[in-house]
C-alpha cells in the first residue's frame, strides 16, 4: 500500500510541462524507469503491430536465459533451416552456421536481425512456436494485458499486437533487470564473421542523442515506424515509447521530444533519514530493542526539479513493539515534504527479526535480575 502511495505522490507532484510536448505519432508513452512513472501517454493502450520492438522480449528471454544458467554468452548456437528463412531485416546465416550467443545478441540488438532472433528462440525453447508461447507467459508475468506475440521477430502476422505502454513494461524490465544489456545496445558501428559483416545500428539516436542507452528499432509496410528509446543522465533513465510514427525520422524525433522533456522538468532524488533512527523498545523479546530502517525499495522519488531541492523530513515511531517482531514488520512512516505539501509517506520497518521469549527463558531472566539486584 506504501509503494502505490509513493506512485500516487510522484504522479501527483509532476507538472504540466510533459503533459504538453508534441508528439505526432497517434500511440507514445514516456515513463521513468526506478519507478515507473508514466510521465506522457498517448493512445498508450491501442493495440498496434509493434514490428522490429518485439525483438525486446526476444531479448528479455534471452538474458533471463543466461542469468538461469541455460545459455552463457559463449554458448554456440547452431542455425536451423527455419532460422536461415527469415526475411527482413537480417545478417543471412546459412542453415548449419554457428555462432555464439554473444554475437548473435549483437545482432539482433544492433540490426535487428531476425535469422539471430530465431536462433536464439530455438536453442532457448527448442523451437520458435515453444519460444512465443514463452514470450506470452512473460508479458502476462509483467502486465502487459494488450500484448499477443505471434513470433519472435515482429515480422508481420496476423493478430501480432502490443501497445506503447506494454513495450515501456518489457523496455522497463529489460533495462532494470539486466543493464549488461547495454553493451550491445550501445554499440553504433561493429562487425561480425572477422569484419566480413558489417554492422551499423538502426538506432540513430545511439550516435545523435546524449544519454542514449538503446533500446530497439521496427518497421514494416502495416506497423510504420515504431521505436523503443531509453537514455540515462544524472542517474535518471527515461523510456520513450513511439509507435505508427509516419516516417523514420519522425519516430527519432518524437522521442527526443519526450526523452527532453522528461530530463528537463524532472529528477530522481534518493531519500534516506537525516538522522540515525533510535532503537525501539521489544517488550517479552528475545533481546530488548529492534532498529527501525527504511523498507527497501521506498526511497527514491521522482520529482520536479524545481521542488527537489525544498525537500523536508520529519519521523514518527512506535513506542514499542510487541514481540514477535518479523523483519519487514511497519514501525514507523518517514514523511517526506515539499513546503506544505506531502510528497511521500516512506514505511519504516524492522530491520531484524524479534521471537516472543518463552517462559523458560522469561523465568531464567526473572532470577538472574533477582540475583544481580541482590
Amino acid at each position: 500500500m506504501k509503494k502505490l502511495i509513493v506512485l500516487v505522490c510522484a504522479v501527483l507532484m509532476l507538472g504540466t510541462s510533459a503533459r504538453a510536448v508534441e508528439v505526432a505519432a497517434p500511440s507514445a508513452l514516456l515513463m521513468e524507469k526506478e519507478t515507473g512513472t508514466v510521465l506522457f501517454a498517448k493512445g498508450e493502450h491501442q493495440q498496434l503491430e509493434p514490428a522490429s520492438v518485439t525483438k525486446v522480449m526476444t531479448i528479455l528471454l534471452t538474458m533471463e536465459a543466461i542469468d538461469s544458467g541455460q545459455l552463457t554468452y559463449d554458448t554456440v548456437v547452431t542455425t536451423s533451416a527455419h532460422a536461415a528463412s527469415m526475411g527482413g531485416s537480417q545478417i543471412w546465416l546459412k542453415e548449419g552456421e554457428q555462432m555464439t550467443v554473444d554475437e548473435m545478441l549483437k545482432a539482433v540488438c544492433v540490426v535487428s536481425a531476425n535469422d539471430c532472433a530465431v536462433a536464439l528462440a530455438e536453442q532457448i525453447a527448442g523451437s520458435e512456436a515453444a519460444f512465443v508461447e514463452r514470450m506470452n507467459a512473460r508479458a502476462a508475468e509483467l502486465g502487459m494485458a494488450d500484448t499477443v506475440f505471434r513470433n519472435a521477430t515482429g515480422l508481420p502476422a496476423e493478430g501480432h499486437v502490443t501497445s506503447a505502454y506494454d513495450i515501456a513494461l518489457m523496455s522497463r524490465e529489460l533495462i532494470l533487470r539486466h543493464p549488461d544489456i547495454r553493451r550491445y545496445t550501445t554499440i553504433w558501428m561493429d562487425s561480425l564473421r572477422n569484419g566480413a559483416s558489417q554492422l551499423v545500428n538502426t538506432n540513430k539516436l545511439v550516435r545523435f542523442y546524449e544519454g542514449t542507452t538503446g533500446l530497439k528499432t521496427g518497421s514494416t509496410d502495416s506497423a510504420l515506424y515504431c521505436l523503443s528509446a531509453t537514455a540515462e543522465r544524472d542517474g535518471m533513465e527515461l523510456i520513450a515509447v513511439i509507435m505508427k510514427g509516419a516516417t523514420s525520422d519522425a519516430r527519432f524525433e518524437d522521442a527526443k521530444a519526450l526523452l527532453n522533456e522528461g530530463f528537463a522538468g524532472y529528477t530522481l532524488c534518493r531519500v534516506t533519514p537525516e538522522t540515525a533512527l533510535p532503537p525501539i523498545p521489544v517488550n517479552l523479546g528475545t533481546q530488548a530493542t529492534v532498529q527501525p530502517v527504511l523498507a527497501e525499495g521506498t526511497g527514491t522519488l521522482l520529482l520536479e526539479k524545481a521542488r527537489a531541492g525544498a525537500l523536508s523530513q520529519s519521523v514518527a515511531l512506535a513506542e514499542s513493539a510487541e514481540a514477535p517482531v518479523s523483519a519487514g514488520d511497519r514501525l514507523g512512516t518517514l514523511t517526506v515534504t515539499a513546503g506544505e505539501e506531502v510528497v511521500a509517506e516512506l514505511d519504516l520497518v524492522a530491520g531484524e527479526s524479534v521471537p516472543r521469549i518463552t517462559y523458560g527463558q522469561l523465568l531464567l531472566r526473572l532470577l538472574r535480575t533477582a540475583f544481580l539486584s541482590d
